[in-house]
Formats: C-alpha cells, sequence, structure tokens
C-alpha cells in the first residue's frame, strides 16, 4: 500500500492528485505545520533525514521530492497514462515541463515569499525596517521582472496547445499546477494572463483533483 506523508498546504497535494487520477489506493499520513513558523514538524524527519514533504512509501521503497514520486508513479503504475508516448515531441515538453516546475519557476516564487516576511515578525523589531526596504529593491529589480518573464513565457505556451506538454493532460501539469497556484495568490497572476487563468479554472475542475482536496485539504493563501 502506498503511504503519503503529506503536509498540510503544500506540494504534496500533487502527490494526492496524481494518486487519484491514476485510481490508485493509498493512504495518508498528515503533519500540521507550525502554526508561528508555518515550517514542517520535526517528526518528518522520522520519514526522511530533511523533514521535508511530500515522502511517499510503498512496501520497502521510500522517495521524497515530488516530480521523482510523480515520475515514480506514472511508470510503475500508470500503464501508459499522464505522460506522453516515448520518442515524441510532446515527450520532450513533458520532460521540460516536469524539471522546470522545481528547477526554475518555483524557487522565484519561494524567494518572492522570504522577502516578503524580511520586515515580518521573528525578523527582530530593529532591522525591520531595513529588512522591508532590502526587499523591496530585491523584489523590484530581481524577483518581479523574473516572474513576470515567466509568466509572459507560460502563457504563451498555453497558445500553441491545450496542456503544458501536448494535446492531453499529463504529470507536467500536475507538476506546475503548485507554483502557478502560489504565483495566483502571491506573485501576480491574474486576468491578465487568460490562458494561465484558464489552465488553473480546468485543473480545479478536474474531479481527481476534487477528491485530492477532499482527502488532504485546499491550499490556503500563503502568507
Amino acid at each position: 500500500m502506498i503511504v503519503v506523508h503529506h503536509l498540510e498546504n503544500s506540494r504534496s497535494l500533487r502527490v494526492l492528485w496524481a494518486l487519484e487520477e491514476l485510481g490508485l489506493e493509498y493512504q495518508i499520513k498528515s503533519y500540521p505545520r507550525n502554526p508561528r513558523t508555518r515550517l514542517a514538524p520535526p517528526e518528518l524527519r522520522a520519514v526522511h533525514p530533511l523533514g521535508k514533504s511530500p515522502v511517499i512509501t510503498d512496501g520497502p521503497l521510500m522517495l521524497a521530492e515530488s516530480g521523482a514520486i510523480l515520475e515514480y508513479l506514472v511508470e510503475t503504475y500508470g500503464n501508459g497514462a499522464l505522460r506522453p508516448a516515448p520518442g515524441t515531441p510532446e515527450r520532450q515538453q513533458y520532460r521540460y515541463f516536469m524539471h522546470y516546475a522545481e528547477g526554475s519557476l518555483m524557487p522565484l516564487m519561494l524567494l518572492r515569499l522570504v522577502i516578503g516576511r524580511m520586515g515580518e515578525k521573528p525578523v527582530p523589531i530593529v532591522v525591520r525596517s531595513f529588512g522591508r526596504i532590502l526587499g523591496n529593491a530585491i523584489h523590484a529589480s530581481f524577483v518581479r521582472p523574473n516572474l513576470q518573464r515567466h509568466m509572459d513565457f507560460l502563457e504563451s505556451e498555453l497558445t500553441q496547445r491545450a496542456w503544458f506538454a501536448g494535446a492531453l493532460f499529463t504529470a507536467a501539469d500536475i507538476q506546475i499546477s503548485y507554483p502557478l497556484e502560489v504565483a495566483g495568490q502571491r506573485a501576480g497572476l491574474d486576468a491578465g494572463r487568460p490562458r494561465l487563468m484558464d489552465f488553473l479554472r480546468r485543473i480545479h475542475e478536474r474531479p481527481a483533483y476534487a477528491r485530492a482536496i477532499a482527502r488532504g485539504g485546499a491550499l490556503a493563501p500563503i502568507s
């Protein structure tokens, strides 16, 4: 039986969603975030040394990293579902977006979140003003223009095809969904990019997505 070590309001929703799309049975072991730091609890370190989520166990196998988990599930249990056929242009697109989501896009989202907190608690009060000024400068000079470039790129990709890897929904769409959800909450993704907003609408309408939310909880606004 596959067990998902699921941190609330996190990337691990993607794993639940993929399992629902594949129609697999699984169990959830849920972990709450620390209400003050919003970090994962130390109990996750008993599962994986980094104490991060998502992590799955499947018999003797323990596997971390959402992209690696999605690829494992699709390769092991997919029977051709959720990925394009080998040797096709769509397969190359699929591979690219499976890695792009966490390798290129999500680091910018995390940087946006971190600099947004530089002027807030628990930063010492004597340096909060400086932290706020520095954070605003980094955001204006680096983060915002790069995020806009990425959002423009992704918007243009969806002018060419229905989903990120082609005409069919794949695990690449699941993988890229989380940074786009974050972009809608914190990085200015709005109706000015209608294809990306339509992408979010369409994934939210998928029955498997709704089942994953019902079991693992919705993605609350990140603060």
